[in-house]
């Protein structure tokens, strides 16, 4: 986004790598799970960020398991676990300067885990949002994206998303919207296009009719 400035109806936040850092916390407890399960851990762990704890376990094909109970073993592994659970950079100052109806979270985590490391990283709850249990199909599907900007009353296309894994990427891309990707906690490029890897040179200004205008002082 360096040297671009645009308007937009509203800002649709991805939480995981983008709004705040649990990758250490998600990876502690989907190692512990793998190993209960005998996958190989180092393979599996690249493929569970950005994505519904269900359609992660989905996606191993293992046999004989009650899904249901496993998703609540790693969902409740993953509430009690939020040390390391940090901000990114700027981004406490960037929300606070949106008003509360121009932006909304759109998240792979359930509300009571989003609940938890939003609480554990400073981060203030958003009036509106879109969690696991909203959608039928997760992400890399754009539903939750254009559920996201139906709550707000505003058009998708108007929308600027911002996310960071190849799961969300792939799901803003389908929506319409803009895409602004934060490479934070990524130590490689995880799409093409704008990138920030914070949010302390993005600056906002309101305009009369409610849209938030972005600019970015990086040079």
């Amino acid at each position: 986004m360096p040297h671009r400035e645009k308007t937009y109806a509203a800002l649709l936040f991805d939480m995981d790598g983008t709004l705040l850092s649990s990758i250490a916390a998600a990876e502690r407890v989907w190692s512990t799970w793998a190993q209960r399960r005998g996958i190989d851990v180092d393979a599996f762990l690249p493929t569970i960020h950005g994505v519904r704890a269900a359609d992660t376990i989905r996606r191993q094909g293992l046999t004989d398991i009650d899904l249901e109970a496993e998703v609540a073993w790693v969902e409740r592994a993953e509430i009690e676990d939020v040390d390391g659970v940090v901000a990114i950079d700027g981004v406490v100052d960037f929300l606070n300067a949106l008003p509360e109806d121009r932006w909304a979270i759109v998240t792979s985590a359930t509300v009571e885990l989003a609940t938890a490391r939003l609480d554990a990283a400073g981060i203030k709850r958003p009036k509106i949002w879109v969690t696991a249990e909203d959608v039928t199909r997760g992400k890399p599907a754009p539903d939750c994206f254009l559920l996201g900007a139906e709550r707000l009353g505003v058009d998708i296309k108007d929308c600027l998303i911002f996310e960071d894994a190849p799961a969300g990427i792939q799901a803003a891309k389908a929506s319409g919207a803009d895409l602004l990707v934060v490479t934070a906690t990524h130590a490689h490029p995880q799409g093409n296009g704008p990138a920030i890897p914070h949010y302390r040179d993005l600056s906002i200004s309101v305009e009369e009719n409610g849209n938030v205008r972005i600019s970015c002082s990086a040079s």
